[in-house]
């Protein structure tokens, strides 16, 4: 009889142990999962206050650059400058290397696939490495130029006049992008800290500017013609950059500040799981311990 109580007993609390070991492996699961859960969750939150301090300095910027480009615009609208129809115009995709800021890189790229579709003999010259992962996907052979590490510090005219040299140094070297057929530039717009569009901006030759109907009224040498290309190329390029620059910080705040707030909701739902398994555990620890001691009574 004695020996049968005992065998009862161990294998009682042998169960029990193995439940107990169970439910504190769970447990530590759930912890490791909190504590990872936790961890990303500080640091989305201080990649949101991050993006916030810049987005007010990027609109800054956004809105000196807006106000030179829009200047420049109103006088080619004033000429009367048309763009021709050509066969393969020039397209500049403008984007970042940086991630972390939702979709806002796969508009450009969207939009840069739609023109393509319907002008498949267009050069694309890319902007940042993100949009460039997604159309080499479709037009590879397409892409005749790219630029990385573009507004590390953010929008610069020194890098938009870099860029423009390097796309008008290819039409002289004679190569596919011809910018007298014309281009266009396709850019994040900021609309609001929560919108923005991809937008295309023209972009004209000397060529096409001469034969501005209005042109006639002033007396304007080839040279100023050339001259004026070329700032108005490098001008609508940092326009676009510090657009696309704003856009990208106010999404990445709003990317921050969603992913900070899946993480807490993550956490308390978590915290509900680890405290009911916890108190399963205590709750099955003392059945266990209950049971051992009636069946030896």
């Amino acid at each position: 009889m004695f020996a049968s109580v005992r065998q009862v007993g161990g294998s009682i609390g042998s169960s029990g142990a193995l439940g107990q070991a169970r439910g504190y492996a769970t447990l530590k699961e759930i912890q490791m999962r909190l504590k990872s859960i936790s961890n990303i969750a500080k640091i989305t939150k201080s990649m949101k206050m991050i993006a916030s301090t810049k987005v007010t300095k990027a609109q800054r910027n956004m809105e000196t650059a807006r106000a030179y480009g829009q200047s420049a615009n109103s006088l080619l609208s004033h000429i009367e400058v048309v763009q021709k129809e050509a066969a393969n115009p020039l397209v500049v995709a403008v984007s970042s290397d940086r991630g972390l800021c939702g979709g806002i890189h796969s508009s450009v790229s969207r939009a840069v696939k739609r023109y393509m579709a319907n002008h498949q003999e267009s050069s694309i010259a890319v902007i940042g490495q993100k949009a460039r992962n997604q159309i080499q996907r479709d037009y590879r052979e397409n892409i005749i130029m790219h630029f990385d590490q573009v507004t590390k510090v953010g929008p610069l005219w020194l890098e938009a006049s870099m860029i423009a040299d390097q796309i008008l140094g290819s039409k002289a070297e004679g190569g596919a992008d011809k910018l007298e057929n014309g281009g266009t530039i396709v850019y994040n717009k900021f609309k609001s800290v929560i919108s923005y569009e991809a937008t295309p901006l023209a972009v004209h030759s000397a060529e096409t500017i001469a034969a501005a109907p209005k042109l006639a009224a002033y007396e304007v040498d080839d040279a100023i013609l050339k001259s004026y290309e070329e700032f108005t190329l490098a001008n609508s390029l940092y326009w676009a950059l510090a657009e696309g620059y704003a856009s990208e910080m106010a999404a990445k705040r709003t990317a921050m500040e969603n992913a900070t707030k899946n993480a807490g909701e993550m956490i308390t739902k978590l915290t509900l799981t680890y405290n009911r398994s916890r108190q399963a555990a205590i709750t099955n620890e003392l059945i266990d311990i209950i049971t051992g001691a009636s069946s030896l009574n």
